[in-house]
Parts: structure tokens; sequence; C-alpha cells
């Protein structure tokens, strides 16, 4: 009897040790989890699975067809939704949550389809997520119209970036992110090793978010526990082309892809060296903790504040524009009060003027040499003339009304410009998405080695004006 009672409790022993997360020699537990899943009665597994939390529990479901389907038992799914989101008194037992979950499972659980109070559990892990992003979010800098705890709920959340390559076969490959920094208003996050596949084979790229699947206060998330990806942005690396590049070294080439994305090739052997992605920090948590592997987070519709001033929505402009890389800061500025007419309006856009050609006092220089630092596990570089540009424009009442972050280059202009050439070369920097347009005049100044600002002008898409403001422009 002793025996038998000693050959049980090694075979429970030896079934725990191969269902716990991921470690080393993670193929041969697996492995031995399958034999023994085979030669073990359901009532021995589900007494092992009962002593497993939550995480482990799920990861024990993805070992087998039979592993899933008895890690779907509402009897211990039950107990750990009763432990979790019981409330707690100070006058109960130690037991009284067992004693709770007994006699909700003898009503609830019968009742119920395989899988019921693992989903609910889930349902409610994220609805508390969601609960905290809001409580930790609420708090606005009325300077920038953003978040204040930003940085400090990327922390909190354990919240991280991923990149997902697809092969024209189907094939995929998941990269984490090997650098980041975090910037006033972005954070820009970097991809690079030895192992890149074939750039010839791939055809598109995910941009993800990636945070644990259960969010555990009190501990720091491992990279070995389950994770939620939440996608971001799809890219098609088709659009790897000339229309696309803008910049090169001696070593390499950089592609901008929209919204946001900075691709390296090496020159010579036509294969990926880095990935860039600068995210703006507008809704950046929510798209990176909230949306699916498949579907983006949907930004919540917004309601207009009605007033019956003549030219609503033109006036009361505050833009906040940096120009940056790898943390050294070429330009950091904030114009406010800024305003246009109804004469200003054409082809869809109004033209919003920020720095005056013509008004000297407004002209600004940019900080240092300009150029977007690269760098790979062995080498590293700096492309003159690029930079990542973050720009954040809010409405007369402090909300953010168009913001983004992307790569830009400067340019020598197609025709000659209106501005003061006889200072030196003028270039030009450009930037267009859905939501607006953005174009920068620069001289260089040969006597003090510097770029001057000499225009600033933003263009707003009327169709994003009328559906903010609820004009009819």
């Amino acid at each position: 009897m002793a025996t038998g009672r000693g050959r049980i409790l090694q075979q429970h022993w030896l079934g725990l040790q191969t269902l716990r997360g991921p470690g080393r020699g993670c193929g041969a537990a697996r492995g031995r989890a399958r034999a023994f899943g085979f030669r073990m009665p359901s009532e021995i597994l589900l007494k092992i699975f009962s002593y497993l939390d939550a995480v482990s529990l799920l990861c024990a479901g993805c070992v087998s067809r039979r592993f899933y389907h008895l890690a779907n038992d509402n009897f211990i799914w039950i107990r750990i939704y009763s432990t979790a989101f019981s409330p707690t008194r100070s006058n109960w037992k130690v037991n009284s949550v067992e004693k709770i979950a007994v006699s909700v499972s003898s009503l609830s659980v019968q009742d119920k389809e395989a899988g019921y109070w693992k989903k609910e559990y889930i349902r409610k892990q994220i609805a508390s997520v969601k609960a905290a992003l809001a409580d930790i979010l609420k708090p606005v800098n009325p300077y920038t119209g953003l978040p204040v705890k930003t940085k400090e709920a990327l922390r909190m959340f354990g919240l991280g970036w991923a990149i997902i390559l697809k092969e024209k076969s189907g094939k995929e490959y998941i990269m984490e992110h090997v650098d980041l920094s975090v910037n006033d208003t972005s954070v820009t996050v970097i991809w690079y090793g030895k192992n890149w596949p074939c750039l010839a084979s791939l055809s598109t790229l995910d941009l993800c978010g990636v945070t644990p699947v259960f969010m555990d206060w009190y501990k720091t998330p491992t990279k070995h526990r389950l994770r939620w990806h939440s996608l971001i942005a799809k890219y098609n690396l088709s659009h790897l082309t000339v229309s696309t590049m803008i910049g090169c070294d001696r070593l390499i080439r950089i592609f901008c892809l929209h919204p946001g994305l900075l691709v390296g090739v090496w020159k010579k052997e036509e294969e990926l060296a880095f990935v860039m992605a600068n995210l703006h920090f507008h809704h950046l948590v929510e798209r990176s903790t909230l949306g699916s592997a498949t579907v983006p987070y949907e930004l919540p519709p917004h309601s207009p504040f009605l007033d019956d001033s003549p030219e609503y929505g033109l006036h009361g402009y505050q833009l906040h524009v940096d120009l940056h890389s790898g943390g050294v800061f070429y330009l950091c500025g904030t114009f406010r009060n800024l305003f246009t007419k109804k004469g200003n309006i054409e082809n869809g856009h109004v033209k919003l003027i920020v720095i005056h050609l013509k008004n000297n006092r407004e002209h600004l220089p940019l900080i240092g040499k300009v150029g977007l630092s690269w760098k790979t596990g062995i080498f590293d570089g700096c492309i003159k003339s690029c930079s990542m540009m973050d720009v954040t424009l809010l409405d007369e009442h402090g909300k953010p009304f168009w913001c983004f972050s992307s790569p830009v280059c400067m340019r020598s202009p197609a025709a000659p410009s209106d501005g003061p050439s006889f200072l030196g070369q003028t270039y030009s920097v450009d930037y267009v998405d859905a939501e607006g347009r953005v174009h920068v005049e620069l001289v260089w100044i040969r006597e003090t080695e510097e770029y001057l600002i000499v225009n600033l002008v933003l263009y707003l898409s009327i169709a994003k004006i009328n559906r903010w403001f609820g004009t009819e422009y």
C-alpha cells in the first residue's frame, strides 16, 4: 500500500516538473509531458493541473489535444477565478475562498460548457488591465496634452515590442526588441541581430506591442511567461524601393515605411541590417496592449465640442515639434496661439503658418550636426541630414488633434525656394499622411555651420477638422 502511494506521489511530482513554465530542456520536457499524458489516467492529470496557476495551466493546454480539454476543467478554473476576484475581508477565515469556490461550483459548474470559467477569468483579467490603464493614464500634462505617466505605464505593464517577419510561404519569425530609448513625446525601438531571414523571401512585417498575459503587480514580468501580442501596424516589405529610400552611408541604405518605421538594408548583401520604429506617446500604451494579434486597437469615437464661432476649428492651436536621433535633440520647440482663416483653405487642406518666411525674428537654428544614428551588433554609423520628427498638435481645448512620429530627411528643393538663399544652400523637410502635411524650409549658414529654419507650415485636412469640430468647411 505504501509502495502504491509512493508511486502515485512520484508521478504527481514528475508531472508538475514537466508542466512548469518554459526553461531548460523545454522540448524534452514537452515530450515527457506528452508521454505522461498518454499513460496517466485523466483523474490524476486533473489532480496535477489543480496545483497549477493560471499561466501554467494555459501552458499545459498547449501540449496536446487531450491536455487542452483537461486544462479547460471548470472546477479548476472556478477555484482560480474565485481566488483572484472574490472580495476579501479581514474577518474571513483562511479557507473562506475555497468554501466559496465549492459552493459556487456546485451551482455554476455543472450547467456550463467546458472552458466557461477559463474564459470568464481571462475576460475579467483583461477588464482589470483596461481599468488600470484608464486610471494611470488619466492625469494629462497641460503643456503636451499627453498623459503624465506614460513612461511609468510602460514600465508597470512590462511593455515591450516585437516584429513578426512573414515569408511568402507563410513562415513567421518573431523578434523581440533589442534596444529602446524614451524621448519627450515618443519612444524609439530598435531590432538588430545576426539571424535575419532572407529579405527576398519576406512579404510583410507586423509591429506588435508585447505584454504578459496576466499582470502580476508584485513581480517583474519575465521573458518566459505567456505574453499578449497587440498589433500596432502592418508593413509591406515590397515597398522597400527607391521612392521610400531617404538616405544612405557607405554601409547601409535606409527606407521609411508609413507609419514611422525605418528599415536599414546592407548595401553589399541587400539584406536586413536593422529595423527602427518611432512610436508617438499618443494612445501608445492602449495601442500596445488592448489590440489583438490580428486586429489593432480601435481609438474611441471623438465627440465634437460644438461652438457657434464663425471660424471655429481654425484658431487656438498649439504645436510641439522635436527633431532628434540617438538621444540628441536638434530642435525642441513649442508654438502657441496658432490660427488660420477660411481664405487659407485650398485643395482640401487649410494652411497653418508656424514660422513665417519673411519674419526673421521667428527663424530658429537647429542645434548640432543633424544625422540619424544607427547601430547593429557589430557596426554603427550616422546618416547625414536624416532624423526623427515628433509632432504633437493640440486643439484650442488642449486635446491632441494630430500626432505622429516619423523618420524625415532634408532634401534640396526641386524648385527654387523663396527663402533667403543668399545665406547659403536651401533644404526642405516634408511629411505627409491622411490627416495633414508638414513643410519645413531650412538654410545652411556657412559662417556658423548650422541649419536655420526659415519656414514651417502645417497643412491640415479639412475633412479631419470637420469630423473633429463638427464643422462644415
